[in-house]
């Protein structure tokens, strides 16, 4: 049957995801074994989720082996290696009960079968209609739902407050034009400071690219995808004037950061991290890493359109239950406990993430950092492209989304139409 998958405002959920941080991490556990996905014998259920959410997948994790019998058996996959193991799994009917994955990949996973089919179990739950529904559209298939929201990652705009005083800007307000943006980054380049540039761009990283840069064409009015998701929409006038200022930036001694053009997205964030950007559009699980850094302050906006509004790329990943899994009942209480306000708290507001659910994320953050505050705050505007061919045109290695950037930014600016169009080739397949 065919399957119909289409661009969605998300005024009350998150849909979206990246290939963020090509990081490593040791799992907590030995590996899965065979379709129960570890659950026979030892009585837990193995969970798989990629490393750049490894900690809120701990957080979660935890928080319910505390309160549970049964117990969830976390294990860490390098972000590169998931396709790859999720493939090899499939092929001898061994992934994990429980698997949390990329939102941009779920419609692909979803249609091959990967996950089970949930629909009366989520349409069930008694607070379905808070819940971010932008992670169970990505795993729902002619009505059939398969997915729910496990994290949700925001882009946003940072700047570093300390930079921002030396070089005569208010720290206290950050760009909310792209115009602001360009002149705000120039102001830090002219510091002629070592090492120190006025943004960063992961220039080889297409997830990092469409997180950071779709949010301003959005909040611009504009569109990225046709409504199937089966056209690019990049060579619109908007899309043209935002690559234009990142043109503009490179073009800038000190604008872009050294190694912006190579960056694969390995070390995207690390430049701001350590104090060596002025401002750039960031995801906001790591900014709330840096909020006790005390060798500089950071300031958190939304990311503006060209001429004002404003946008996020909403991003994490869903989580379902695999067709490998023989104890469905097990995997099921982990993910209904999840939904639940009390679990929202405990494992997101409590460590200044992003709860899935919506009714905690407007109530629950009335403590926390203001920061975290105001970058809940612009959820409501969230967007993601949905399409069932969105990694290999975007986030996959020479992607024709990479090339477009590289000419747009470095290259040839004329080419914008034919990159364009190189995309819907492959979106359309």
């Amino acid at each position: 049957m065919a399957k119909k998958f289409r661009s969605q405002l998300v005024a009350t959920g998150a849909i979206a995801g990246i290939t963020l941080l090509g990081l490593t991490a040791c799992s907590d556990s030995g590996s899965s074994e065979g379709g129960s996905g570890g659950s026979e014998g030892s009585g837990n259920l193995v969970m798989w989720t990629r490393a750049p959410l490894e900690s809120q997948g701990k957080h979660a994790v935890e928080a319910y082996n505390a309160a549970h019998d049964k117990k969830i058996q976390l294990e860490i996959l390098p972000n590169d290696d998931v396709e790859g193991k999720v493939g090899a799994a499939v092929q001898t009917d061994s992934l994990p009960c429980l698997l949390a994955g990329d939102v941009v990949r779920i419609p692909y996973w979803t249609e091959q079968g990967i996950f089970t089919d949930l629909t009366d179990r989520i349409d069930g739950l008694e607070n379905v209609k808070d819940l971010q529904a932008g992670h169970i559209a990505a795993g729902t298939i002619d009505g059939k739902k398969h997915t729910l929201p496990f994290v949700t990652d925001i882009s946003v705009m940072v700047w570093n407050k300390n930079l921002y005083k030396e070089a005569g800007l208010d720290p206290e307000k950050g760009p909310t034009t792209m115009d602001e943006f360009v002149q705000q980054a120039q102001a830090i380049a002219k510091l002629n400071k070592e090492g120190v540039s006025g943004s960063y761009l992961a220039g080889q990283s297409g997830g990092a690219l469409v997180f950071t840069l779709f949010p301003t064409i959005w909040g611009s009015g504009a569109e990225v995808l046709s409504e199937d998701g089966s056209k690019a929409l990049l060579d619109s006038p908007e899309s043209a004037e935002l690559l234009k200022a990142y043109r503009t930036l490179a073009e800038t001694p000190n604008g872009l950061g050294a190694g912006s053009r190579e960056e694969t997205g390995a070390t995207w964030t690390a430049p701001f991290q350590e104090g060596k950007v002025g401002v750039m559009p960031y995801p906001f699980t790591t900014a709330t890493g840096l909020f006790a850094n005390k060798d500089f302050e950071i300031g958190v906006a939304p990311i503006p359109g060209l001429k004002g509004g404003q946008s996020t790329f909403l991003g994490g990943d869903a989580i379902g239950i695999t067709s490998s899994c023989k104890d469905v009942d097990g995997a099921w209480d982990f993910m209904a406990w999840l939904m639940t306000e009390d679990a929202q708290k405990e494992v997101f507001v409590k460590n200044n993430d992003t709860a899935g659910n919506i009714k905690v994320l407007e109530s629950a953050y009335g403590s926390a950092d203001p920061r975290t505050i105001i970058a809940n705050g612009v959820v409501k505007d969230g967007r993601t492209p949905v399409a069932r061919n969105f990694n290999e045109a975007f986030n996959a290695p020479g992607s024709p989304w990479q090339l477009l950037i590289q000419n747009a930014v470095w290259g040839d600016a004329g080419a914008l139409k034919a990159d364009n169009e190189a995309i819907t080739k492959i979106l359309g397949q």
